[in-house]
């Protein structure tokens, strides 16, 4: 049974940072592109970052510069490091899973492609 488990969320102030943590369990690791996505009150779920095919990672326009997207392949966990957070950041993050190969590159800013999701962490940022 695959799992994702995201953390790491909370309660921070414009201009400061938060990590966020997505533990994955029942699949193997290394196959998956896993990214993180967001959605705020009323809005559709949008892309954040990806990470796969080993070294590839991609951000949303709107992050970067901003956010690092790291994985961590020992501890089947993904990282999405996020600094100078504006209030417009405020969502609930969530982490999805999808097969390489499901996933593509020219895709992997969709949701559609991603068979798992985490239930999602809530980052609101103040002003």
């Amino acid at each position: 049974q695959v799992q994702l488990v995201e953390s790491g969320g909370g309660l921070v102030q414009a201009g400061g940072s938060l990590t966020l943590s997505c533990a994955a369990s029942g699949l193997t690791f290394s196959d998956y592109v896993i990214a993180w996505f967001r959605q705020a009150p009323g809005k559709e779920r949008e892309f954040v970052a990806a990470t796969g095919w080993k070294t590839y990672t991609t951000y949303a326009e709107s992050v970067l510069g901003r956010c690092t997207i790291a994985r961590d392949g020992a501890k089947n966990t993904v990282y999405l490091q996020m600094n100078s957070l504006k209030p417009e950041a405020t969502a609930v993050y969530y982490c999805a899973a999808g097969r390489e190969g499901t996933v593509l590159p020219d895709t992997i800013s969709r949701p559609g492609p991603y068979a798992y999701w985490g239930q999602g962490t809530q980052v609101t940022v103040s002003s």
